[in-house]
């Protein structure tokens, strides 16, 4: 640590964490010993190490990782916030302390500053309010968040943002001039350190990027030997991304189209949140991992991540199809579209296995308050009305931007299979919001990992700690990072594997968390949160 620099002050005095059950990132089995850190670094790990000057902490009978790390998260958005703390502490309580965000194509940072369309950039999920500033590039969003933020955030930056940025919402193919201005502004935040580039298909604009403009995407990836994390088209057998609702599940097909961007690219692609939407997608599960095999097999570094829930956030459009969002306030109102559309989620719905009582209402928007919780059909009914109208309703009165809670979008069986496999990493793709109801991954999403391995039903606890720790590290290229090793930051998690293995989630809280340091400061003990050591103990990541 230079002195005079920021981080001169953070920590005072070292640190020995003795007699505790180390997992070291590595898949390694655990082994009993001591770490020793001073600061941010890590100076030594073994067993009976000694530090005169060092404050000693006897952790007998608990275990120690690193910071648990979310491989796909949207805490970009909320950093910069001026005051960030309330969006990261349920995170930090469930042992997380660092994060790849920027997923699903919807980066805060990868726009043009002067653009027209910057009200574009977040497709209607996120909103650049409450900020310290407005960051355009990687290069800024990290020098205003690098120790004013409590965790710490590496960053993708999304193909929608870029695309948003320079054509808004336009849903056509880019000219040539206008895809060599986005493949700029992409590579641009490659080079300042952004960890990869992710896709958004499913939302506006990426939805309207045809396979031309995707593979250019790719090949960029493959050049940075950055990952090209993907939000697919579909995630159920039946969508409205394409228009025959009979023949190849939705889900396969929107693979098949990843298989084609990337066939031939030594890229590292990363299928994000693989979930099966419907109960009629769940057979989807064993071609989906077969397909990710093929892929590894031609030469594609391909891998998934999965999140410990059942259900997970959407936007309220997530079922409508692409031809229908694309439509003028004053079309979409017409009678033979509103009709087409009607004919199409009717037998959608039927052929998902997933219907109108299983879209929670988050949020609306003012005045509406009444609706959250509530399932769409229960809307309808106590409106009088029919579940589809009741749904158009609510899209109209969100402004087409409205948030649910959708399920169920996989089994307890599936997470437990897809958890084992070798090339999936853990993830949450959860964020705190500020209004209405709250994904309940934000608070016990990794203890139930660490619950499921304890009791069987996961991965073995040593693979299980590098999936969520240096696995996400090295596939995101966040040097010393993910490991318990000297020389790595102190990130540290401290649990206890009794309360993990006999704690049963309530998804109110996290459980089995003791305590957890970030940058070597300690943010958490107990239930206790430092909140002036967390308020800046968060640093940037770059790649």
């Amino acid at each position: 640590m230079l002195p005079g620099s920021k981080w001169e002050n953070f920590i005072r005095m070292k640190t020995l964490l003795q007699h505790c059950r180390i997992y070291d990132g590595t898949g390694a089995e655990a082994f009993e010993g001591d770490i020793l850190f001073e600061n941010d670094m890590i100076l030594a790990v073994g067993q009976n190490l000694s530090a005169e000057d060092a404050t000693i902490v006897n952790l007998a009978g608990k275990s120690v990782s690193s910071g648990f790390f979310d491989a796909h998260s949207h805490n970009d958005w909320f950093a910069a916030k001026k005051d960030p703390k309330p969006y990261f502490e349920p995170f930090v309580r469930q042992g997380i302390t660092s994060f790849i965000a920027g997923n699903c194509g919807l980066s805060m940072a990868g726009f043009q500053a002067d653009s027209p369309y910057i009200d574009k950039v977040g497709a209607g999920l996120f909103h650049m309010d409450d900020l310290t500033g407005i960051y355009p590039d990687t290069d800024s969003l990290f020098s205003a968040i690098d120790g004013n933020t409590p965790l710490n955030i590496a960053s993708l930056v999304g193909h929608c943002t870029a695309r948003a940025s320079g054509t808004g919402y336009a849903s056509r193919p880019l000219s040539e001039e206008e895809q060599r201005h986005m493949l700029s502004l992409l590579e641009e935040n490659l080079q300042q350190g952004a960890c990869g580039v992710s896709l958004g298909l499913m939302y506006e604009p990426g939805l309207y990027a045809n396979s031309e403009e995707l593979r250019k995407v790719a090949e960029l990836c493959a050049r940075y030997d950055r990952p090209l994390a993907v939000h697919p088209r579909a995630n159920s057998a039946v969508s409205m991304a394409y228009p025959e609702l009979i023949g190849r599940p939705h889900l396969l097909r929107a693979l098949d189209e990843l298989e084609e961007i990337t066939r031939g690219l030594n890229v590292k692609l990363q299928y994000s949140h693989a979930i099966f939407v419907g109960t009629n997608s769940f057979p989807c599960k064993d071609e989906l991992v077969a397909n990710i095999e093929r892929m590894r097999s031609n030469g594609v570094d391909a891998m998934f991540d999965i999140y410990a829930e059942l259900l997970g956030v959407s936007v309220i459009t997530a079922i409508m199809p692409v031809w229908y969002q694309a439509l003028s306030p004053a079309e979409k109102r017409k009678f033979f579209n509103k009709l087409k559309f009607r004919i199409l989620a009717n037998a959608s719905i039927l052929l998902l296995g997933f219907g109108f009582d299983d879209i929670q209402i988050a949020y609306i928007g003012p005045g509406y308050e009444s609706y959250e919780g509530k399932t769409v059909h229960q809307i309808a009914k106590e409106a009088g009305m029919n579940d589809l109208d009741a749904y158009l309703m609510l899209c109209e009165q969100s402004h087409f931007a409205g948030r649910v809670n959708m399920g169920p979008y996989s089994t307890p069986q599936i997470v437990s299979d897809l958890s084992r496999h070798d090339n999936v990493l853990y993830m949450t793709d959860a964020w705190v919001e500020q209004n209405g109801v709250q994904n309940p991954a934000i608070y016990d999403c990794f203890p139930k990992f660490l619950h499921l391995s304890l009791t069987g039903k996961g991965d073995t606890m040593p693979r299980a700690i590098r999936k969520m720790t240096g696995a996400v590290a090295d596939r995101f290229s966040i040097p010393k990072r993910g490991y318990v090793k000297p020389g790595y930051f102190a990130d540290l998690t401290v649990f206890d594997e009794d309360a993990l293995k006999n704690g049963v989630p309530d998804q109110s809280r996290a459980f089995g968390i003791e305590r957890v340091y970030v940058n070597g400061r300690l943010v958490l003990e107990g239930e206790r949160l430092d909140e002036a050591a967390f308020a800046n103990a968060g640093r940037a990541m770059r790649a």
